[in-house]
């Protein structure tokens, strides 16, 4: 075969390809760039440690239908009134469903104040229901697939707002989450309240090994408590090489993917 029959060929197959790819485009209709929302004034007055703005990653879908939503709650790192700090965070799990091909799927990511009149901010389940009524109430919900998840801070986040209101959720991924709200290695006396509560909804808790922020112990803890009072749902990965970083690897391969937009709640 001459080098001019090569380079047809080659020119051809690219042309399949990219038709191939439009054609998926309006289907697929996971955008990667986020916009910024607003709860309102007067809904904003309800909570006490949230920004009033927020992010949100659209999605297109058909008209009329309804789409799953993931909750991404952030780190320390995170806290302010700035949403650019947190924006690389939350890009991060988009970045995963349109790889692994999970959407449309609308991410919200809400955003924790640093100094408020109430002391320091921090995720509390009065804040984050709220702000969880608001996406429903503005955006196209599947409230049977509503989807938590969030690292570090965020994944104490999501152990706490899962403890306290889990028929709210159909998969919960705390992300190297500590269980204490007076610090990264703090332990809360509610654990076994929370146990009860989780073990009706289906967790999948990722840890480091070598994590000296949070220790992976908190989340082994936490996933005995919900197994020890009949939690069946309730799954566990700690990397043995990795330490507070082990986000990296979660939101960058299949496996929490795989199995969260696999839950649905009754």
């Amino acid at each position: 075969m001459n080098r001019f029959c090569l380079l047809r060929r080659a020119a051809i197959g690219r042309g399949i390809l990219l038709l191939l790819l439009g054609g998926m485009a309006p289907v697929w209709g996971q955008k990667e760039n986020p916009v910024v929302k607003t709860v309102g004034k007067e809904v904003g007055g309800k909570t006490i440690f949230l920004n009033p703005e927020f992010l949100l990653f659209p999605a297109e879908a058909k008209k009329g239908s309804k789409l799953p939503v993931l909750i991404y709650l952030h780190g320390a790192g995170g806290v302010g009134n700035d949403l650019g700090k947190i924006r690389g965070q939350a890009r991060r799990v988009v970045s995963g469903i349109r790889k692994f091909r999970k959407g449309p799927c609308l991410v919200v990511a809400p955003q924790c104040l640093r100094v408020t009149p109430a002391g320091r901010g921090t995720w509390t389940p009065e804040d984050l229901d709220v702000f969880l009524e608001h996406v429903k109430a503005t955006l196209p919900v599947d409230e049977k697939r509503i989807y938590l998840t969030g690292n570090s801070m965020g994944g104490y986040g999501c152990w706490v707002w899962g403890g306290h209101r889990p028929e709210h959720f159909a998969a919960i991924a705390p992300v190297v989450g500590g269980i204490g709200r007076g610090g990264p290695k703090a332990v809360t006396e509610d654990l076994a309240k929370w146990a009860a509560n989780l073990a009706r909804v289906p967790v999948y808790a990722f840890a480091g090994a070598r994590d000296r922020v949070v220790p992976a112990e908190r989340s082994e803890r936490m996933i005995a408590a919900i197994r020890k009072v009949g939690g069946k749902l309730a799954r566990l990965r700690v990397y043995p090489d990795e330490g507070h970083g082990a986000g990296r690897i979660v939101f960058s391969t299949t496996e929490m993917y795989d199995w969260m937009f696999s839950q649905k709640r009754d």
